[in-house]
């Protein structure tokens, strides 16, 4: 199986949760779109809905360069909650795995993300925030390719 999710142009949909500190888990709906240029940028926008009320929407805009026979990236993200991030991530077998870092953040926020391929129209994330050095959240979302 060749992965599927950000390798390929396409339309995602995704569900799941988050959970901050400890607050009770709230509900995510979301869609996902990636887009690829002829010199090997890719786009990838999500929006997600908090308990399906526009209000709530967190939105990623991820920007990063990927050789073709490469499996490492760098990217810039623009998060809608936290503002300028940069990263990097690694295309494995069976998962993909991003780590970020915000700029000039005194709170010195990261995170670290795995997209794991259940199958070519399925994906399942698991996606970890740390304040320093505590963890301060996690999402975990199921992706489906739309057709």
């Amino acid at each position: 199986m060749k992965h599927t999710f950000l390798i390929q142009p396409g339309r995602w949909k995704s569900t799941g949760v988050w959970q901050e500190g400890t607050n009770p888990p709230v509900q995510l709906i979301g869609k996902t779109v990636v887009a690829w240029s002829a010199d090997n940028w890719f786009t990838m926008i999500t929006k997600l809905s908090i308990d399906d009320q526009p209000s709530n929407d967190i939105t990623w805009q991820y920007r990063g360069h990927l050789e073709p026979d490469e499996s490492r990236y760098n990217f810039i993200l623009t998060h809608s909650q936290m503002g300028k991030i940069e990263g990097e991530g690694w295309i494995g077998k069976e998962s993909i795995v991003q780590r970020y870092w915000l700029l000039d953040d005194s709170q010195r926020r990261t995170g670290f993300e795995s997209f794991y391929q259940i199958n070519d129209d399925s994906y399942r994330l698991a996606h970890s925030f740390l304040s320093g050095s505590r963890l301060s959240g996690l999402m975990e979302l199921q992706f489906s390719r739309q057709s």
